[in-house]
């Protein structure tokens, strides 16, 4: 694959991966819109893994906090800050595994990454984050997160299986509809796509690097260089831009976009 086709990549998927835009969204629609080839599942584990070091390191202090916290919580002590945030994470990704799972084992995740299924997720799910995020009132912190919200959270994360529907887009949210101030939502948000990113790198990671060679191995490792640099500068604005403006302006994107897709799909 060429130099600039894999910096694309990177891009689209370090840009997109932490904005309510949909990452895996873009990806498809690279090779269906451009005409390139399709990236295929192993640069689609390396952008990913890039994007997961990038908000690893960015929230740092929690995932420290979390990893310390995980001993305790494996005997049962939810009793420190630590095991709490390592016990809400493991409840919030069951949802996303197991129906992740069986998506991936029935061939249905292929099923659904068409252009139709992806400008309907935009358009729709996009309304509904415009609907959470001005209706939703902003009374609830971070720290205030607890067992119940961490259940429908996961809930609301399996939903973003669907192509289109953007996992931190779809957790915010089920966030902003539970009350989370925007921050708040977008935090939880980013911190809980830490084990899901993890657990997808895992479950498709094992199959593309089965018939990977030395190329293939090179290409990845750029485009995870790639895209983690391009995620941290885009995790960084967003968060720093919710402290003065609502998640309006990714809804518009999402509509237009959506009106777009659509009127490709079925023109």
């Amino acid at each position: 694959m060429t130099l600039w086709h894999l910096i694309l990549l990177a891009l689209i998927q370090g840009i997109t991966e932490f904005l309510p835009v949909s990452s895996s969204g873009h990806l498809v629609l690279l090779p269906n819109l451009t005409g390139l080839a399709d990236q295929g599942q192993l640069l689609d584990v390396a952008v990913h893994v890039g994007t997961l070091a990038a908000v690893i390191l960015y929230f740092w202090s929690d995932v420290r906090m979390g990893l310390l916290g995980v001993p305790r919580m494996l005997t049962g002590r939810i009793d420190t800050a630590g095991a709490k945030l390592a016990f809400l994470l493991m409840i919030a990704t069951i949802p996303v595994v197991l129906v992740g799972l069986v998506l991936h084992l029935t061939g249905l995740d292929d099923a659904m990454r068409s252009v139709a299924v992806i400008g309907w997720s935009m358009l729709i799910f996009g309304l509904v984050l415009y609907w959470a995020d001005q209706r939703g009132p902003q009374v609830q912190k971070a720290e205030g997160w607890n067992t119940r919200d961490a259940i429908i959270l996961g809930l609301w994360q399996a939903v973003a299986l669907i192509p289109g529907t953007s996992r931190s887009g779809i957790t915010i949210t089920g966030a902003r509809f539970l009350g989370y101030d925007r921050q708040s939502a977008a935090r939880i948000a980013m911190l809980m796509s830490i084990p899901t990113i993890a657990a997808s790198g895992v479950l498709l990671g094992v199959d593309a690097l089965v018939s990977a060679n030395l190329a293939a191995l090179r290409d990845g490792a750029i485009a995870a260089a790639f895209a983690f640099v391009a995620a941290l500068a885009a995790l960084s604005l967003m968060m720093r831009l919710l402290q003065s403006v609502s998640f309006t302006p990714y809804v518009i994107y999402r509509v237009v976009l959506g009106v777009v897709l659509l009127w490709i799909a079925y023109a």
